[in-house]
């Protein structure tokens, strides 16, 4: 039990927002932008043993939504009780008070029953917090993007849920940094919907779309938007509803330091467009995607791009040209093998998995199975949310003869 009225508020608010205690030392960390909270330490604070720092608390309050003062003089109340070796004084919240601090009037970790709903309510709300953890903030959103070559969508789902909640929380009090905090929330809403339409519900990852809708619209950021739209071209029910999408995705990313979206979103539409048998426009579309490639920097434009690597263009370009089956994808294959070097990056099973499905469509079988037998090695080395997909294409295209290829990438899809 709690040896001390702070140590059990602690506890309760844990529990209202429904974090484990290693959920919520992740929490913490993604708000002080460091790894130093622990769970064994979530763990002493819960039972009394130890109180932490006034900082550390500014901490803890924001990752539940608190302002800091409030927390704070909690804490400062758990001090003077330690001091004076009474665990229980006049200083205690009573019933009322500890009520109205977990819930009510401020916005806790728990005030919405979605993190969309939470981040949606934050949007109409404003006040202030530091340069410091506003960075912390949107470079663990940037993370997390490009976590997604290395973990799979079960893997995922948590760290970006329990980061939204983290910028949810801060977002009341942002100030003039609430431009780049709502965009940071956007990307991070944007990945929490393809992370759940990859677990096979559609309607969260439609709600998470248009929160992040809504965030582009808060800061006045249109490539926001975009990056909603293409992730949920991958849910469209057909290939002309997805085309519609990523054409207004495409308006969303012109003009200057959008060149990776834009590429990204032009490849999209052209394999949108081969799949619904659009030669011309899957060429034309794929052309504008290579040219605007040009003048891409993955590594410095929107955090969502970084995964828009030369070896995704490939792939891209694999897509397209496969079910085409055009001469330029022998040329294409060869490039795309030659990139791919010895050392396979991490976008690589990606690449492997376009390589191999390209070359079955395009009638190449025996290099195709080939291709296959390594993509299924590299997914089951590294699973992530789109060698899944691309395991399950794979599948369908063997020949017959390779039931057991076949069975065992079902197994990875699933």
């Amino acid at each position: 039990m709690p040896a001390d009225p702070f140590a059990e508020l602690l506890l309760r608010l844990r529990k209202q927002a429904g974090r484990t205690q290693d959920e919520q030392a992740e929490a913490i960390n993604a708000v002080s932008g460091r790894e130093t909270m622990t769970r064994r330490e979530i763990n002493r604070y819960e039972h009394g043993q130890n109180i932490p720092t006034d900082h550390t608390v500014a901490h803890i309050a924001t990752a539940f939504g608190l302002p800091p003062e409030q927390l704070q003089r909690e804490a400062a109340a758990a001090r003077a009780r330690r001091r004076k070796g009474c665990r229980r004084g006049g200083e205690e919240l009573d019933d009322v008070n500890r009520r109205t601090l977990i819930g009510g009037a401020v916005l806790g970790a728990a005030a919405a029953a979605e993190p969309w709903g939470r981040l949606a309510h934050a949007l109409k709300r404003g006040t202030k917090v530091d340069a410091t953890g506003v960075d912390a903030l949107t470079d663990h959103a940037a993370a997390l993007h490009v976590s997604e070559h290395h973990l799979t969508a079960r893997q995922l789902q948590s760290r970006v849920e329990d980061h939204l909640d983290a910028i949810t929380a801060v977002l009341p009090r942002v100030s003039e940094h609430e431009r780049a905090v709502t965009i940071a929330a956007g990307e991070t809403a944007a990945l929490a919907g393809w992370v759940a339409w990859d677990l096979g519900d559609s309607e969260r990852a439609r709600a998470y779309y248009e929160v992040t809708s809504q965030c582009a619209e808060a800061a006045g950021h249109p490539p926001l938007r975009a990056l909603a739209l293409a992730y949920a071209s991958y849910g469209a029910a057909t290939p002309e509803k997805a085309m519609k999408l990523l054409a207004q995705a495409a308006q969303d990313v012109r003009g200057p330091g959008n060149a990776a979206a834009a590429a990204w979103v032009h490849g999209r539409y052209a394999e949108e467009a081969a799949t619904a048998g659009d030669d011309i426009g899957a060429l034309r579309a794929l052309d504008r995607a290579q040219a605007v490639y040009d003048f891409a920097d993955h590594t410095t434009e929107q955090a969502w791009v970084r995964f828009m690597t030369p070896y995704r263009l490939d792939s891209l370009s694999l897509s397209v040209y496969g079910q085409l089956r055009r001469q330029e994808l022998t040329e294409t294959a060869d490039n795309a093998v030659n990139r791919l070097g010895d050392e396979l990056p991490e976008s690589g099973v990606v690449v492997l998995g376009d390589l191999a499905s390209a070359l079955l469509r395009g009638g190449d079988i025996e290099q195709g199975v080939y291709v296959s037998h390594q993509f299924a090695a590299a997914a089951e080395a590294r699973p992530n949310t789109m060698g899944r997909a691309r395991a399950q294409d794979i599948a369908t295209l063997l020949p017959s003869r390779e039931t057991e290829l076949a069975w065992h990438l079902q197994q990875l899809a699933a």
